[in-house]
């Protein structure tokens, strides 16, 4: 489990398949792991398999490469990194399990002075699963939804937000990975 605040945005280092599997390395200067670590790598839960001269490698089954934005993911880019939360820590986001629902595409930016919001369009549908003042994150960062349309909703960045994960990099038609609130997700469940 994760709180959705990013500790550190790393650097892809390489990708390669290797029969089913996609062995991703990144560059991580901050976050003290051991092998068998859960890290959200852009919100998406994975697991370490080993460290060298601060490489983290992570092994990419066919279901997160299909469901996720990592397959898009190129030696060099920067990815948004974040270790699971320990018991008795803070949870300054909300719970975010790492468990990408979807992939969203940023479809308008507006500044804002030093801040910015950002439309985003799921590709699948959000109806009761994101509400106005509602939590979502969006590429493992734990946000506040500003307003819901029907085909997109919208999200406020802060500069710290800015400057602290690769939103700053994001432009109209990013890919980002959604993971929708999950008392959102239990409530939409149970109510079918």
């Amino acid at each position: 489990m994760f709180s959705g605040i990013v500790e550190e945005v790393g650097r892809v280092v390489l990708m390669r398949k290797i029969e089913d599997i996609v062995k991703l390395n990144i560059e991580v200067k901050k976050i003290d792991a051991k092998i068998g670590d859960s890290i959200a790598v852009d919100g998406v839960c994975l697991t370490v398999t080993n460290i060298s001269n601060g490489i983290f490698d992570f092994d990419l089954s066919p279901e997160t490469i299909e469901r996720t934005t990592l397959k898009f993911l190129k030696e060099g880019m920067p990815v948004n990194l974040q270790p699971a939360l320990k018991m008795g820590d803070r949870i300054g986001g909300h719970i975010v399990l790492g468990h990408v629902d979807c992939i969203g595409t940023i479809c308008m930016q507006k500044i804002q002075g030093k801040s910015r919001i950002i439309g985003i369009k799921p590709s699948e549908d959000f109806k009761g699963l994101v509400i106005r003042k509602g939590s979502v994150a969006i590429d493992g960062i734990s946000l506040t939804v500003v307003d819901v349309f029907d085909t997109y909703f919208t999200i406020s960045l802060i500069p710290h937000t800015i400057e602290n994960t690769t939103l700053k990099y994001k432009k109209v038609g990013s890919w980002v990975n959604i993971e929708f609130d999950y008392i959102a997700k239990i409530v939409k469940e149970n109510l079918r």
